[in-house]
């Protein structure tokens, strides 16, 4: 069965862990993950820098393998894949980086445009730097991310949620069924914050696409997601819905290590 067919029944979930973890060298980044998201959910991964979300998105996004269990993504264990069956599989999986890895000397409109290389032969992204194509696609959605009028704008010379919306622009075009975001707000301001992570949401429920963001703003991810994962030195800690995450959960998160850098704070 297709994984993808199967994802538009509703028949499997969007992603599937089993015991998944992943390990560089001799650091233990994940161990023992099960995990279930299913279509249109709104899932936002909390934890300490370093509890292992960018490791966790890596593995939903397929850039990383795991090194012990299994990872199912749109019903399909991307190392029993060809090339192009993988590929394929991955268009269907949107990633926001934390970084944006925006092009910022070129217009917005290329950048834009990068959500359709998967989809576009050499040629056409070649030609498309020359000569945009599919204008009417980038416009529509620069005009759903609220900067429309930017269509034609170095990418430089817009603001840092400016940017932000571009690479959010940038998932629409590609059309994923998932959408991943990797510390989507780190570097904004708390009203730009704000702005982004309910265009985020409203952009999930509006379309029915899944979205999965890790963030460090525990308010921000009880308000705009409707279930919160916990990760604590690559372990989940808990995988609640968010108004059942209390003061315990995060305790059980933040507080020994937050008491223990207290201590350091004091000798």
């Amino acid at each position: 069965m297709d994984g993808i067919r199967a994802m538009d029944g509703m028949r499997v979930p969007i992603f599937e862990l089993e015991g998944a973890g992943c390990r560089f060298g001799g650091t233990e980044a994940l161990a023992g993950v099960q995990l279930r998201i299913g279509p249109g959910e709104r899932v936002a991964l909390v934890g300490q820098s370093g509890a292992g979300k960018s490791t966790l998105l890596g593995l939903l996004n397929g850039s990383i393998a795991p090194t012990a269990g299994r990872v199912r993504i749109l019903g399909q264990d991307l190392r029993r894949l060809g090339r192009s069956r993988r590929r394929r599989v991955q268009r269907q999986v949107g990633m926001i980086y934390q970084q944006l890895h925006l092009t910022e000397n070129l217009r917005v409109i290329h950048n834009v445009n990068g959500g359709r290389l998967g989809h576009w032969p050499l040629w056409k992204a070649i030609a498309s730097l020359v000569w945009p194509l599919e204008v009417a696609a980038a416009a529509r959605a620069l005009e759903r991310v609220g900067i429309a009028e930017k269509l034609y704008e170095r990418t430089d010379r817009l603001s840092g949620g400016q940017q932000q919306r571009v690479a959010i622009a940038r998932v629409l075009v590609q059309d994923p069924a998932v959408i991943l975001a990797d510390e989507p707000i780190s570097s904004l301001d708390p009203t730009r914050s704000r702005a982004v992570m309910d265009l985020l949401r409203d952009l999930s429920l509006e379309t029915g696409k899944t979205l999965v963001a890790s963030l460090h703003d525990v308010d921000f991810a009880r308000s705009h997601f409707e279930r919160l994962i916990g990760l604590r030195r690559g372990r989940v800690v808990f995988d609640r819905a968010a108004a059942a995450v209390d003061d315990a959960c995060l305790a059980a998160l933040y507080g020994e290590d937050s008491e223990a850098e207290s201590e350091r704070a004091n000798d």
